[in-house]
């Protein structure tokens, strides 16, 4: 409006303390002189993208796809900034900027004459900027506030109580060497910082068939062009390297982009990069991803003590527990205490063959920090897998655990030849204890855990489709069909290398059990766990619980000892006389298994 100087040397003025802020305004006011025709006639000839900064869109952009709140604090005026704000996408209450004062025509109501300030606004007074920070942090809680700005008194918004944490420095407009003298960090414009974002580095820590399934899906995400950018677009996968043919498996899978060992057919996508040293694949990793047999994650935990980078955050997809003499410890709990970094977990319904087939799967995340949660979100969510937060994150890995035990009885079930209705009594008394045991140890778990997908979903599948029925199955069938073979063996035979966990699980959770005399109690685990440690005969699956009551010497709460290294056939009172043939003093079972060699038996 030709006062571009005038108005210049004000804002000079203010900035070096000669001049106070309402009075600047009330001077730029009296030298505009406008009208609202002429407010009009500078929106029409100036639009949005003429007067903005190049690289200011795609900042806005990318952090409201990052889910970061923008504001436009302005000592400009609401009647300019306003078209800027809504070009850009930030919504008109997070715009804090000075207003006009307005004469009304008296018969039509519309603005005639520009009469002033308006002094209401917090911008029309010394300090507005940090007390408009003030104000946001008050209506919402943000753990960081960063403001980006040009001057001096701009960096006292930060250094004031309730400003904001972190200031950068803004050269754009106009260089101002006492600005970049002052400031950590000084940029000349917005592409340096949307560089500077950060975007995380993925590592998987693991290559059997479930992680190779999650690296395909993550690989996609970081991959595709996404707004947020959040990603970095290589996934590590930290691979135990052994020979495949002659070749290195870590050779392999960076050549071919598929773990043709452990899980032919998922294409892996050529930015999942495998690595044979554990450290150098955690290596600065922001976001470690742990999916390995259960058995082995304290070694793992135990190796990268104190290599892990600071603030990174881990989920586990693991489905077990460590049992000590204090208590268990749950896989994230494990991962929290030796790694000292927050660990949400991934359970679910997750076949990784349907998964690598991307067929409709869905899963929760269990978490105890939400931010951590929703980026874990994103880099696992596809249009075929679908995932839900879940504030329960040791009820989520509580029931990804127990369901591969009751996987193995309802697999004892169909090697047995039954049907439908005794495979539905075995899941819904499964899924019973499964909640009975997890609230008995940690009382805070949520009832309605057990009705998402990491636990009726995760138990259906498993029971239907997964390795733990697979091999319980083949167990059963070889025993009554006089070839009988261990655990062991079929696990070589069916899994191609892939560990069954539900009979270490089982072992692990009948500890406890014993430990606390809770045998009838959960009369369907201890069951199992006596039909695989040889204890019992499959057929006993169907009648858990005599199967549960009975007083067997070296499985009882009664009993010091663990069991014994061997199972033990005989000798196996019945407390009902159900069952066995009578000796006068009790009911005593004699059954032998097929196999006459104990070691075949061993899990």
């Amino acid at each position: 409006m030709g006062c571009k100087e005038e108005v210049g040397v004000l804002s000079r003025n203010v900035q070096d303390g000669s001049m106070t802020p309402e009075a600047a305004l009330e001077a730029k006011l009296g030298l505009i002189g406008c009208s609202p025709a002429d407010v009009r006639c500078f929106l029409s000839t100036h639009p949005p993208p003429s007067r903005l900064l190049p690289g200011v869109e795609a900042l806005v952009k990318t952090l409201q796809a990052r889910g970061v709140a923008v504001y436009l604090v302005s000592g400009g005026f609401r009647e300019l900034t306003l078209p800027l704000a809504a070009h850009l996408g930030i919504p008109k209450d997070r715009v804090f900027a000075n207003r006009m004062n307005w004469q009304a025509d008296d018969e039509t109501g519309e603005a005639t004459r520009l009469v002033g300030l308006d002094a209401s606004e917090l911008l029309a007074h010394a300090a507005g900027k940090r007390k408009a920070i003030a104000r946001i942090r008050q209506k919402h809680p943000y753990h960081t506030v960063a403001f980006v700005g040009n001057s001096l008194s701009d960096m006292r918004a930060v250094e004031a109580p309730g400003g904001a944490d972190v200031f950068i420095g803004f050269g754009g407009v106009e260089h101002r060497e006492e600005v970049a003298l002052a400031t950590e960090w000084y940029v000349d414009g917005f592409r340096p910082l949307a560089r500077g974002l950060a975007r995380y580095k993925v590592a998987m820590i693991g290559s059997g068939a479930w992680a190779c399934a999650a690296a395909h899906m993550m690989a996609q995400n970081t991959a595709q062009h996404d707004l947020a950018d959040e990603f970095l677009t290589d996934v590590t996968m930290w691979v135990h390297d052994e020979d495949y043919k002659g070749r290195s498996l870590v050779q392999v899978i960076n050549e071919e982009h598929e773990n043709l060992k452990y899980f032919p057919g998922c294409r892996l996508g050529p930015n999942v990069v495998a690595e044979g040293s554990l450290e150098a694949a955690a290596a600065d990793a922001d976001l470690l991803i742990f999916c390995l047999p259960h058995q082995y994650m304290l070694g793992v935990c135990q190796q990268l003590m104190g290599k892990v980078k600071p603030g990174a955050a881990a989920i586990s997809l693991i489905k077990g527990m460590r049992v000590q003499p204090e208590g268990p410890q749950l896989i994230s709990q494990m991962v929290r205490r030796y790694l000292n970094i927050d660990c949400c977990v991934l359970m679910g319904a997750n076949i990784a063959t349907d998964i690598a087939k991307e067929e409709l799967s869905e899963a929760v995340i269990g978490y105890q920090n939400l931010d951590h949660a929703e980026r874990f979100k994103k880099l696992f969510e596809r249009p075929y897998f679908r995932i839900t937060l879940l504030p329960d994150p040791v009820g989520a890995e509580m029931c990804g655990t127990l369901k591969n035990i009751v996987a193995l009885g309802a697999g004892m079930v169909d090697g047995l030849g039954m049907g439908p209705n005794t495979k539905a009594t075995i899941i819904r008394q499964g899924l019973s204890e499964m909640r009975e045991f997890s609230k008995a140890l940690y009382p805070g778990v949520h009832d309605q855990t057990f009705l998402e997908g990491c636990g009726v979903g995760d138990l259906v599948a498993t029971c239907a489709g997964g390795r733990n029925r697979l091999v319980a199955c083949a167990w059963t069938k070889a025993q009554l069909e006089g070839n009988a073979k261990s655990f062991g063996t079929l696990e070589a035979e069916i899994l191609k290398g892939q560990k069954l966990q539900g009979t270490l699980t089982s072992d692990e959770v009948q500890e406890i059990i014993k430990r606390r005399a809770w045998e009838k109690r959960f009369p369907l685990f201890t069951t199992i766990n006596r039909i695989i440690n040889g204890h019992l005969p499959p057929k006993y699956i169907t009648n858990y619980i005599e199967g549960g009551a009975m007083e067997i010497p070296g499985t009882t709460s009664s009993e010091e000892d663990h069991l014994p290294a061997c199972p033990v056939y005989n000798n196996i009172v019945s407390t009902n006389g159900a069952n066995g043939n009578s000796n006068g003093n009790g009911h005593v079972l004699r059954w032998s298994p097929v196999n006459a060699n104990p070691a075949e038996t061993v899990v």
